[in-house]
């Protein structure tokens, strides 16, 4: 009886293994085919890109200054306690 549900079980695992391998498979080729599809789409309907202009903000590249800040809040911080 030992070996009966011992060579269910296996027959079982190999079935649900294979079944998820083809689920799998499947899976890929059709994601790989609708990629191809939607760049085929895309050349034939191209979508309008906007151009977003953004002004570049100057950034203070002094580090001396966030250094001096740090140092401060750390200690006015100690001379609370």
């Amino acid at each position: 009886m030992s070996e009966n549900l011992l060579e269910t079980g296996l027959i079982l695992l190999c079935m649900g293994m294979g079944f998820v391998l083809c689920f799998l498979t499947i899976l890929i080729f059709s994601m790989r085919i609708m990629s191809k599809i939607v760049l085929w789409l895309n050349k034939i309907f191209p979508e309008a890109v906007e151009e977003i202009k953004t002004t570049a903000k100057k950034v203070s590249s002094n580090v001396d200054d966030a250094i001096a800040v740090a140092i401060a809040a750390i200690m006015a911080k100690r001379a609370n306690k």
